[in-house]
This record gives C-alpha cells, sequence and structure tokens, in this order.
C-alpha cells in the first residue's frame, strides 16, 4: 500500500525514494525519534498545517481522489530513468538518515510499525530490506493486472541487470491501491545482502559485540515468476482474502460494480508459486548474509519471528505498559495506529502503549478488539486511521472504529483522523502530530530499555504472544505450532502476566 505525498522524501534523498513507503516513511519516523524530534506532517512528507488539511479534507470526494493520484504519480520515477536506480543509493539513504553514535544493537529487515515502536524504546536503529519504487506510466485500467504486469516485464530486465543483489517483486492491487496504479506500477525492492551501506553503517555505530536483530515477517503470498529475481505478486495484504483475488467472490463484484468497472471478478496471472510477501515478507538470503556478516565482524544474530506484520503489535503494547510501570506511571493509555500514520515521539511523551495496525481494514479491527477482549482495560484510548482512498473489500464502516473507542473506561477519541471524511481524510496526514499534542498528559522522555529489560520480559512472557525470539542463551524461544488446518496459532493469552517488579537499566 502506499499513501500520496506532497513533499519529497526529504533533502537527502534520491529521487526514486518512494516518500510514503511503509519502510521510507518508518525509517524517516525513526531517525526523528532518534534526534530527540516529533514527526509533523509525517516526518515533513506533508505540510503540518490545520489550514492546509482543512483545505484538501474540503475538496469534493472525486477532487481528494484525483489530487491523491496525481501527487502519488509526481513522486514516481518516469520509465525513462529506471535504469538509473541504483540499491546502493537507497541503502545510502537510509543510514544517512539516522544520527552516528554508538547503538546498544540494531535491527534489520521487515517493516512493521510495533518494531519501530519497539526500536525507538530501545534507541537503536532498523535498516529495512524492503523498499518501494514506483514507476510512471500510461494509464492502464487498476483491473487490469495482466496489462500491468507486461509493463513491468518490459521495465524490470535493466533494473535486475544492474543491481545484480536485488529481487524485484512486482505488486498489484486493484483493491487498496485503486487509486494510485492508474498511473504508476508499483516495484519492490528486496536486498539479498546487506550490502556496503548497511556494513559500514554498523561497522562504524554498533558497539563491540552488539546484537543485530533481524525482523523476520514470514508472510508469503502467491506469484508468478517473471524472470530470474523477478516476481509478480496479485493482491495485498488487507480487506480482500487471497482466494478473493484470485477467484473473486460477492464482496468483490459488489465492489467492482460499485467502481463502475468492467468486470466482475480480476483476471490476474496464473500463479506457479510462493514468495516473501513483497511489502512485508523478509526474503532469508537477507538474513543469512547478515549471519554472515555477523560472524566476520564479532556481531550477535537474534530473531524476531512472526507471521503477520502486525502480529508483534500486542507484545510491543503490554511491553511498553510493562515498562511504564517499572518507571512509576500508570500506564492507562493506548494509542492505535495504522499504516504510516504513527508517532513513536508522541507516544512516549503522553505515556501511550502504541498498538499499531497494518491497515483499516476488517482483519485489523479484529486483532485490535481480540486484544481489548483480553488485555487489562485502558483509561483512555486515541485512535488514528491511514485514509487510502478507498471504499475497498473488507473496509469496516467508521462505526465500528467508533464503537473500539467507546471502550475506554473515561475517554475514547480519534487524534488527526475526521471520520466524516474517511476514509478519504487526507488532512491527516498533516494534522496527526499537532492533534497528538492535544493529549494533556506529559512524561519525561526515558533513555534506552536495555537490552536485558526486553529479555526479561520476552522470557517472562513464554509463549503468551504470537512472536518468537531467538538467540543462543534466550531461556525461552518457543513458537506457536501450526493448527491441524495448516494456519498458525494467531492468539495471545494473558492468563499470566510479567511480574511488576522494579527492573534495573530501565
Amino acid at each position: 500500500m502506499k499513501a500520496p505525498i506532497m513533499r519529497s522524501a526529504g533533502p537527502f534523498a534520491p529521487r526514486f525514494v518512494a516518500g510514503f513507503d511503509s519502510a521510507s516513511a518508518m525509517v524517516r519516523m525513526l531517525s526523528r525519534y532518534l534526534k530527540g524530534k516529533d514527526s509533523p506532517g509525517l516526518a515533513g512528507l506533508a505540510p503540518p498545517s490545520e489550514t492546509v488539511s482543512s483545505l484538501t479534507n474540503a475538496l469534493p470526494p472525486r477532487g481528494r481522489e484525483l489530487l491523491y493520484i496525481l501527487s502519488g504519480w509526481g513522486e514516481a520515477v518516469p520509465e525513462s530513468k529506471a535504469g538509473e536506480i541504483r540499491a546502493e543509493e537507497l541503502s545510502r539513504w537510509v543510514v544517512n538518515s539516522y544520527p552516528e553514535r554508538p547503538y546498544q544493537a540494531a535491527m534489520v529487515g521487515s517493516s512493521s510499525g510495533a518494531m519501530i515502536h519497539l526500536a525507538a524504546a530501545l534507541g537503536i536503529p532498523w535498516l529495512p530490506q524492503t523498499q518501494f519504487v514506483p514507476i510512471r506510466r500510461g494509464k492502464i485500467h487498476p483491473d487490469e493486472p495482466m496489462e500491468d504486469m507486461e509493463f513491468g516485464k518490459r521495465v524490470a530486465p535493466e533494473i535486475l541487470e544492474k543491481n545484480p543483489d536485488l529481487q524485484l517483486h512486482h505488486m498489484h492491487d486493484p483493491n487498496q491501491d485503486r487509486l494510485m496504479i492508474h498511473l504508476m506500477t508499483y516495484f519492490r525492492f528486496k536486498q539479498l545482502r546487506l550490502g556496503t551501506p548497511y556494513e559500514e553503517f554498523l561497522k562504524k555505530n554498533l558497539e563491540p559485540g552488539a546484537p543485530i536483530y533481524v525482523v523476520d515477517c514470514r508472510r508469503r503470498w502467491a506469484t508468478t515468476k517473471l524472470g530470474e529475481r523477478h516476481y509478480f505478486q496479485f493482491g495485498a495484504l488487507g480487506g480482500a482474502t487471497p482466494d478473493e483475488f484470485l477467484h473473486g467472490s460477492d464482496r468483490v463484484a459488489e465492489y467492482l460494480e460499485r467502481y463502475d468497472s468492467h468486470r466482475r471478478k480480476w483476471e490476474p496471472p496464473q500463479p506457479d508459486g510462493e514468495m516473501p510477501e513483497a511489502e512485508w515478507g523478509l526474503d532469508h538470503a537477507f538474513l543469512e548474509d547478515t549471519r554472515r556478516f555477523a560472524e566476520e565482524n564479532g556481531f550477535e544474530v537474534r530473531q524476531m519471528i512472526f507471521d503477520e506484520p502486525e502480529h508483534p503489535s500486542p507484545f510491543v503494547a503490554d511491553l511498553y505498559r510493562w515498562w511504564y510501570r517499572q518507571r512509576g506511571y500508570k500506564p492507562n493509555r493506548l494509542f492505535v495506529e495504522s499504516f504510516i500514520t504513527m508517532e513513536p515521539y508522541w507516544a512516549l511523551r503522553t505515556g501511550s502503549a502504541p498498538f499499531w495496525l497494518k491497515f483499516m481494514m476488517e482483519p485489523s479491527a479484529d486483532w485490535l478488539e481480540r486484544y481489548l477482549d483480553e488485555t487489562e482495560p485502558y483509561d483512555e484510548i486515541y485512535m488514528t486511521l491511514f485514509s487510502s482512498g478507498v471504499e475497498a473489500v473488507g473496509l469496516p464502516p467508521i462505526e465500528r472504529w467508533e464503537a473500539i473507542l467507546k471502550r475506554a473506561q473515561r475517554e475514547g477519541r480519534f487524534v488527526g483522523t475526521d471520520p466524516s471524511k474517511y476514509p478519504r481524510d487526507f488532512g491527516v496526514y498533516g494534522r496527526l502530530t499537532q492533534d497528538m499534542q492535544s493529549i494533556p498528559a506529559r512524561y519525561p522522555m526515558p533513555g534506552p530499555m536495555a537490552l536485558s529489560v526486553l529479555q526479561r520480559f520476552i522470557e517472562e512472557s513464554g509463549e503468551r504472544y504470537p512472536v518468537r525470539w531467538d538467540w543462543p542463551g534466550l531461556r525461552t524461544a518457543a513458537t506457536p505450532e501450526p493448527s491441524a488446518d495448516g494456519s498458525r496459532h494467531d492468539g495471545f493469552d494473558r492468563s499470566a502476566r510479567p511480574d511488576h517488579a522494579r527492573v534495573e537499566g530501565s
């Protein structure tokens, strides 16, 4: 998924970095937090102005959709320039975003908003495996994936030839990304090796013997192989199921009719295998190269393993809550985020436990409701919703989100989000940080959480969360076993909680 951009990805970003992608946005927000700053306008990617936000939302729905389409098209790489894309420039931009100083650890690998909050608490950087580069093209109907695939087959070979350590995942999602794929093609690049910029940064800034946490999301998706290191993925995580993308459903037919499509089901290419999901999944060639690098340089590899990008969210929310107790605060405030509408600085400044949702679709609403069913009630719940601009298959009505807010014991409300404009609330990107400051609570910004504190919480949590931690010396590294139907258990059980005795190093 991708959101519209109103500014470039940053003054030092190469021209082909997509600013509103999950990876690039999360890098910018984490890097600003590590510099002691918040992220107004989503780290400078949208004008942080109430006036601009109000003017944007004042447009009629079709006008907002057109702005969305054109702002995305404006940041896409022209086809004639695609051969100039270099993986090293992408990685160099990532490492140049972070302050140079000693770090007790680093994270590398998959994207996840919950992981960004964990990295913020630890005071460490994260280096993504996957980055998004949109390629500008002429109009192709969003419900014609075969045409977009043929365009990608024409453009990809030169990129791959000049970037031998990249794997290209061409993603086409006519559900959530319907507006954006009118005029651009989604290329996601997965690095198969750390590469020189990442290696130089880690050697220069990691403390001797420091651990490198590999964030290993194991979500996979059906794909069609188009060439060496080139795969086409039809559909993506969100409201529609993989089966609906491939075979249709009543929901899909209704959605296509509502958008005046000439189709009532999609006709994608036949998948011939599965690969790590284009945006979220980790290709293990990257893991193996990280192990090589660590062994050669005296670092330790630790794995954080999960099946869905938002599976770490209950773990991180409860870790924050537990940590606040150690610091003498009452952990009574939940901050619900979605996709790139997030604010790590203000989550900590307001003493909020962050709960990140990958998108604002039904599976994410289910996940949040399940967490609230099983955790100690919160006095306050604040929520911000990402707006894709599309009334997609699986989009919950705003009333469902409002009902979740009512589960707060004292106050539940949106921050940044205008519910009357959902899901075309494009003003949220410029309004979120300012609105977060309306939460009256203020706490001192903490120093980095000690790695021993994280390890203690992991060990005392046992198997209650759908996240597996694995490294030598960790007392508990169990993972949920597959169920009888082959799917993995994705629940979390708080029947026993870590004790709340004060810990050292927090």
